[in-house]
């Protein structure tokens, strides 16, 4: 008898780390006898939280059904190291509502992924480079929340004998991330040079961060599963994804004026959210080793396709 094709869907595959999920899915689709494997994307009106748990509860049953092995990717998120309280505590009632209602289907054996991030669960650890060992120490409610989630996620996994791998993400930059979200250096930089005006720093120019490009975490994203899915249901992974490529705010500066031949108007800012900010995070992943076993995308050379992509947009 053949093994049937997986059933993933990815929620906030219009996002930054969903978009490249997907098209790293399509672009290495596993073939089975029973044929490729089938990759969804969930239609969700996040602003109305009634209509989203049901377009959410609808979309999970499409493919967690008792028929055919499946995965889940959360890359969903809301909210930036600024955002207050009250709009995480929306989030967290959101993502509780729709696993309650799906707990009881009946489903064949499963892998969830819950996208995390690095940087605001360690912001106040520490002795960097931090591992998978490393108490974590958020100075935010962003990464309070980021916490309650994975521990949300884990429960449900558990209780559902379903594998779970949640994924705590480094500084994630490439073409395509969300400009109207008020995060990721690379893209703001090169947007307010190409906008004319200059840009705020608010933090020390010797804050530094491990930049991960959106292509090399999605791919490692999906060799991860890969790893999990061979693990016993119930089995629960927590990674750290980073690349070891750290850089300070200073040498992120250079590296996007190198890759616009010109210098960049930035100037000293201030903002309340800059104690929410950690100086000092670099990652040293643990776990999944294998998945860290690549040759990551050079900064520089990151960098410059992303200048060139929003210079490409900017037309």
């Amino acid at each position: 008898m053949s093994d049937p094709a997986v059933r993933t869907l990815v929620v906030g595959a219009g996002g930054f780390l969903g978009r490249a999920v997907r098209r790293a899915s399509a672009e290495r689709p596993r073939a089975t006898a029973a044929g490729s494997d089938v990759v969804r994307s969930a239609s969700v009106p996040w602003a109305d939280e009634d209509a989203a748990v049901t377009a959410l509860v609808d979309a999970i049953r499409t493919v967690r059904t008792p028929d055919a092995p499946w995965r889940i990717v959360w890359s969903a998120g809301t909210g930036v190291v600024a955002t207050g309280a009250e709009v995480f505590e929306a989030e967290q009632r959101l993502i509780g509502r729709v696993l309650e209602t799906v707990a009881d289907d009946a489903a064949a054996p499963g892998t969830l992924f819950f996208a995390s991030s690095a940087g605001a669960v360690y912001a106040g650890s520490a002795d960097a480079p931090f591992d998978e060992g490393t108490d974590p120490h958020p100075l935010a409610p962003y990464g309070r929340a980021k916490l309650a989630a994975e521990a949300r996620f884990r429960d449900w996994a558990t209780t559902t004998s379903t594998r779970l791998l949640v994924g705590r993400f480094s500084n994630l930059y490439g073409p395509g991330a969300n400009l109207g979200k008020a995060q990721g250096l690379v893209s703001q930089l090169a947007l307010a040079h190409l906008e004319g005006r200059p840009s705020s720093i608010y933090v020390p120019t010797e804050t530094t961060r491990d930049y991960l490009y959106i292509e090399d975490a999605a791919s490692m994203v999906l060799d991860a599963l890969d790893l999990v899915d061979e693990e016993p249901a119930g089995t629960a992974v927590t990674k750290i994804f980073a690349s070891g490529q750290s850089a300070t705010i200073a040498e992120v500066i250079a590296t996007v004026e190198q890759a616009f031949g010109e210098s960049l108007d930035v100037r000293d800012g201030a903002d309340p959210s800059a104690t929410f900010q950690g100086l000092d995070l670099r990652f040293a992943s643990r776990v999944l080793a294998e998945v860290d076993d690549r040759t990551f995308t050079d900064f520089a050379e990151g960098v410059r396709r992303t200048v060139e992509a929003l210079g490409r947009d900017r037309r």
